[in-house]
C-alpha cells in the first residue's frame, strides 16, 4: 500500500549558484557521503541538484513538512554498487518513519542540462 508520493524538480544553475555563493551550503543540506559522491562527478552541481530534489520529494511523500528534530541530514541519497539510488534514513526521520510503520521509500532521480528531478514513493 502506498503511504505517499512526492516529486520535485530543481534548476541545476540555482543549486550551482548556492554552492558557489553560500559558504557551508553543501554541509548544511547534505551528509558527507552525498558531498563526496557529488563532488567526484564531472559536473557536481547536476548531482547536488538531484540530491536536493530527492530531499524535497521525500518530504512531500512523507506527508509532513517538518517534525520535531527532523533535518535534511536525517535522510541521504545513496547508491547501490550497480548505480541504483536508494534513501538511507537516520535520526528523527527514521524514528518517525518507524513509528508510522512505514516499510520503504523508493526513489528515482534524473538530470539533464538544466534540470534535475526526483520521484519518491513511500510504502506502508
Amino acid at each position: 500500500m502506498i503511504h505517499g508520493i512526492g516529486t520535485d524538480i530543481v534548476k541545476i544553475s540555482r543549486i550551482e549558484r548556492s554552492l558557489q555563493r553560500t559558504e557551508g551550503f553543501a554541509e548544511k543540506i547534505f551528509v558527507s557521503g552525498e558531498i563526496e559522491y557529488c563532488a567526484s562527478k564531472a559536473y557536481p552541481a547536476q548531482h547536488f541538484a538531484a540530491n536536493f530534489a530527492m530531499k524535497e520529494a521525500f518530504i512531500k511523500a512523507f506527508g509532513i513538512s517538518s517534525a520535531p528534530g527532523m533535518r535534511f541530514h536525517d535522510f541521504a541519497l545513496r547508491h547501490y554498487d550497480d548505480g541504483r539510488p536508494f534513501i538511507e534514513l537516520g535520526g528523527a526521520t527514521k524514528k518517525l518513519f518507524d513509528e508510522k510503520k512505514l516499510k520503504t521509500a523508493h526513489v528515482s532521480i534524473s538530470h539533464d542540462t538544466d534540470y534535475a528531478v526526483a520521484f519518491v514513493v513511500i510504502e506502508c
